[in-house]
């Protein structure tokens, strides 16, 4: 599996756990960086995107919630992060 289908795969994991929970949780970038901070070694969905001005965008599960995340500029990840890059994440409402 390349690191693209991977990354791919992976979203659609959270995202469909997140369906049969019925939660994605959009927080602000620097709440998303928080929460990433509870977990000793996270998982964190991440893709660049946008159409007129890129974006970045992250998606994470913490507690069994969904978290999700916009941003201008690149976070600041924790160390110790396994990081999926994924080509799009696409998030239910989301432009």
């Amino acid at each position: 599996m390349t690191g693209a289908n991977a990354g791919a795969a992976a979203a659609a994991a959270i995202i469909e756990a997140a369906k049969a929970s019925g939660v994605i949780v959009r927080v602000e970038p620097d709440q998303f960086v928080e929460v990433l901070l509870r977990t000793e070694k996270p998982l964190i969905v991440a893709a660049r995107g946008g159409i007129f001005k890129t974006t970045y965008r992250y998606l994470t599960s913490y507690k069994g919630i969904a978290f999700f995340t916009k941003a201008a500029q690149p976070l600041p990840l924790p160390q110790g992060a396994e990081i999926v890059a994924a080509n799009k994440i696409w998030i239910p409402g989301e432009m």
